[in-house]
């Protein structure tokens, strides 16, 4: 029998009703497939269940770790200490509330929401078929791909703070920019967005998503673990070019490594570490800076 920590012997006393789950290797929850054992995970069903456990954080004096699909994320080798709060399938469904807009909760996964919107005919999520990651992560981080982005289509976001109280953000509110919104500098969790969209033929948008799949497929290394763009755009250029100009492709650091298909990857081999990324994104940060004085930031949230 595993002997259990003050602290996991605590929260369960706390929250006998919620999926708790001991030791859980980050790994398992991570599209790297990299980290080591959170010390206590919970899996909430609703919301009613995430403000439950958001306040038995706070009496606790612990602030708990946000995780969604894990598909941003390098967790660490030695694990995470006190909470992580799952998402991923918690916070699901869809609707559409007018004739040009939807609801996503923030559990459903970008590309869902993606082939939701195009069977109603409504164009605008065309980018978001493809991204890894949840609805909820996307409008944390502003995701975007091929021309898109989530603050283009975002009219206003469903939040709760650590206290489980509920707000509504208007997009503009949320302090858009690239990769970025007002929430990552905030203690509050995205529950669900609601999305403006254009109206078109089902089979005009179809054909958008079935091209940008082709375009995914022949240029990104989607049969090896990562998390996805390992860098930020860079003001000038683009860093995928930066580093291919580098003489970078291939380059590893134990099992991790710049991706031979898309430079702008960095991707798990087999067994890489996240000492083994954190110090692949580093020399290849530093290369590219010393080659051309543009510093590289990571796009992968280092947790």
């Amino acid at each position: 029998m595993m002997e259990l920590t003050t602290f996991q012997q605590k929260i369960s006393a706390l929250l006998p009703q919620i999926e708790l789950r001991f030791n859980e290797p980050m790994a398992k929850h991570t599209s790297f497939r990299i980290g080591g054992p959170a010390e206590v995970m919970a899996l909430p069903k609703n919301k009613e269940e995430l403000a439950e456990i958001l306040k038995a954080s706070a009496l606790l004096d612990t602030k708990p770790a946000i995780l969604g699909a894990g598909t941003n994320i390098l967790a660490p080798d030695d694990g995470m200490p006190g909470l992580v709060i799952c998402l991923k399938d918690c916070l699901g469904g869809m609707e559409r509330i007018s004739s040009t807009e939807i609801q996503v909760a923030a559990g459903v996964t970008m590309t869902r929401a993606a082939v939701f919107s195009a069977n109603l005919g409504l164009s605008g999520m065309e980018f978001a078929h493809g991204i890894p990651g949840t609805v909820g992560g996307g409008v944390y981080m502003n995701a975007g791909a091929y021309g898109g982005e989530i603050c283009q289509i975002c009219k206003r976001v469903d939040v709760m703070d650590m206290d489980g109280n509920i707000q509504t953000l208007k997009g503009e509110e949320m302090e858009f920019s690239y990769r970025h919104s007002r929430l990552e500098e905030e203690d509050r969790i995205v529950l669900s967005a609601v999305f403006t969209l254009t109206e078109k033929p089902v089979e005009e948008i179809r054909a958008v998503i079935q091209d940008l799949m082709n375009r995914r497929k022949t240029s990104q290394p989607l049969d090896l673990p990562s998390a996805g763009s390992a860098f930020k755009r860079p003001a000038q250029g683009y860093a995928a070019a930066l580093i291919d100009q580098a003489g970078l492709k291939g380059f590893r650091v134990g099992d991790a490594a710049v991706s031979e298909k898309h430079a702008g990857f960095a991707v798990n081999l087999g067994a890489a570490t996240a000492k083994d990324v954190r110090s692949l994104l580093k020399q290849v940060s530093d290369k590219v800076y010393g080659d051309t004085g543009i510093r590289l930031e990571p796009e992968v949230r280092i947790w």
